[in-house]
Parts: C-alpha cells; sequence; structure tokens
C-alpha cells in the first residue's frame, strides 16, 4: 500500500507542473506606450495561464530594454519594439545569438503619414492627394492666423518632428500657404485632431498608428504621389541637417517582438506563440479606442480582448493552450 501511495504521489508531483518547470520565469517589458502595454499584458496571462510560465512584467522602454537585452540577456520578452532606432545594435545582438527577431506585433507595421479627415475627402475627392490639399489650402484655416493654413506638425522633441518638418519644407507646403503649427505634445495634436472630427471641420497634419484617435475617427491618408525612397528617408528626411531634402512617403517601421536567443531556444513551444501573436492597426486602433473611451487600463483591456475576440487570440494558441486560458478567464 505504501508503494502503491508513493507512485500515485510522484505521479501526481510530476504529471501537473512539466510545462510551469520546463518553462519557469519569463520577464516581459511593460513599456510606457498604451498599445505595448496591452500587448504584455495580454502575454502574461497567457503564458501564466495556458503554457504554465511564471510570468513577470518589469517596465520598459525602447532604448534601454533593446540595450538591456542585449548586453545582460534581461528581460526575456520585450513584446512591442519599434526597432528603427536601434536597429544597427539589434542586428548586431541577433547575429552574434544574443537576441531573436520572434515575430511582426504590428502585422502592417507602424505607420505614419500625414492625414486628412474622412468626411472631407468625400466632399473633395482630390484631397486624397497632396496637390488636392495645396489646391484646397484656404479650407485648412489656422486658428492663431486667419491670413494662412494650418498644418499640425510633430510635437517638438519628438523624432518624427525632424522628419515632418522636412517633408513640409520639401512640399513646399509654405508656399502654398500652410504655416507649420507646433502642437507642444501629443494630448495637444489628439486634441486638434478630435475637436476638427467632432465638428466636422477641416484638419490636415501628421500622425500615426496604432493609436486610440485612428480607431475612433476616420482619416484618410494623403498620397504624396512619390512612393517610399527609404535610403532617402533615412539618410536626410530623418535628419536634423538635410539642407535639400525630397519628397518621399513614410517607409512602414518594423515593429517586431524580439526575445533572447535563451529563450528562444529553451521555451520553443512558447516562443511559437509569439511567432504566430500578431495585430492589424485596425485592430489595436479599436482597442485603443476602447481603453481611452473606457478609461480601462492595460490589464482592464487585456480581460475585454480575451473576452470579445476568442477568434483572434485563439489563432496564436494550441487548442489546449486555448482551453486553458479560457477556464481562466
Amino acid at each position: 500500500m505504501k508503494r502503491i501511495i508513493s507512485l500515485m504521489l510522484l505521479t501526481t508531483f510530476t504529471a501537473f507542473p512539466t510545462l510551469a518547470k520546463e518553462c519557469g520565469t519569463v520577464t516581459i517589458a511593460d513599456m510606457n506606450w498604451n498599445s505595448a502595454s496591452l500587448i504584455a499584458n495580454i502575454d502574461q496571462f497567457v503564458l501564466e495561464h495556458g503554457y504554465g510560465c511564471d510570468a513577470q512584467l518589469i517596465p520598459g522602454d525602447t532604448m534601454p530594454t533593446g540595450t538591456s537585452m542585449i548586453e545582460k540577456g534581461q528581460p526575456d520578452v520585450a513584446p512591442e519594439l519599434w526597432t528603427n532606432s536601434l536597429k544597427d545594435a539589434l542586428d548586431k545582438g541577433v547575429k552574434e545569438k544574443r537576441l531573436r527577431y520572434t515575430g511582426h506585433v504590428l502585422i502592417d507595421g507602424g505607420e505614419e503619414g500625414f492625414w486628412v479627415p474622412a468626411y472631407m475627402v468625400e466632399k473633395y475627392p482630390d484631397l486624397a492627394t497632396i496637390e488636392g490639399v495645396k489646391k484646397h489650402a484656404k479650407l485648412f484655416k489656422n486658428p492663431e492666423d486667419p491670413d494662412s493654413s494650418a498644418f499640425y506638425g510633430c510635437p517638438a522633441g519628438w523624432a518624427c518632428q525632424i522628419s515632418a518638418e522636412n517633408l513640409f519644407k520639401a512640399l513646399k507646403l509654405e508656399d502654398a500657404g500652410f504655416t507649420l503649427v507646433d502642437p507642444g505634445s501629443s494630448a495637444g495634436l489628439s486634441g486638434s485632431l478630435a475637436k476638427a472630427n467632432e465638428r466636422k471641420q477641416a484638419w490636415f497634419g501628421y500622425y500615426w498608428a496604432p493609436t486610440a484617435i485612428l480607431g475612433k475617427y476616420q482619416m484618410v491618408k494623403v498620397d504624396f504621389g512619390s512612393g517610399v525612397h527609404e535610403k532617402e528617408f533615412v539618410d536626410c528626411i530623418t535628419q536634423a541637417d538635410c539642407e535639400n531634402p525630397t519628397v518621399s512617403m513614410y517607409p512602414t517601421s518594423p515593429v517586431y517582438t524580439v526575445t533572447t536567443e535563451k529563450f528562444a531556444s529553451q521555451n520553443p513551444e512558447v516562443n511559437r506563440y509569439f511567432v504566430k501573436r500578431g495585430f492589424t492597426n485596425q485592430e489595436l486602433n479599436k482597442l485603443l479606442a476602447w481603453m481611452e473611451d473606457n478609461q480601462a487600463d492595460s490589464n482592464e483591456a487585456m480581460h475585454y480582448f480575451l473576452t470579445t475576440y476568442p477568434k483572434t487570440w485563439q489563432r496564436w494558441v494550441p487548442a489546449d493552450v486555448a482551453k486553458k486560458v479560457e477556464s481562466a478567464l
């Protein structure tokens, strides 16, 4: 009888914690912007309840997180890393087998551009092009100077401020009567866009996706008619000392889930989740808009996503893992 009980206990203690033992502790960077924080919380819940990991969130930001992963091997996962700003360092980390570009967390990539409201394009279809915008410049009255037209640039101090100003120059928008307006902050920029949409007024300016504001309002990205010239964009348009910028649409910004090579190689099943897990900008725009409308934090938005969009996330995991996550919800 003692032998039978001992065997039963051994079976019990070896059957259930196997997955947790294999996965162990996983550190996930919880970045300081909404989309990345939401995804980090989703990853934590799925890894903890679906794969038996001890998943922990730690504060993160693009440069310090990327640097720490390369130099110290921590955290294990950066769910949403915009790689352009530290591409050379990350590429070196991959080459040296320290890091792995595991998956495209933003399937469409990060999107930037100059935008106008969709209701304006319905009325004036040529506003979908930069020539149409310049032709109808007087529609975009500058509230600070009624004699000029307003183009809302990127907030001062942001990297996109340089590219927006250089493209403003390259597109000869000043010659068309536009003044470059500094919105002062992210809130100032989104506030000007929201105010115009709520009042069905004209608006023209820089914006990016995924963002809550583009989930709430229908906007059209203006076509410069130039295509994308990535080398010119990187070598000049993004540089403060670019004297003669030429016109180029914004190239798509690659946004990856990056893991340490050690984590990826030791946890192939969990790593497959990160390979498959990804969002379109439209999906994230809607989620971020829901967060803003409901004043929800990332944890609340995570529960909303997992309970409201099971068909989306169940594609990322095996059926048995999906059942465990559903049970935990």
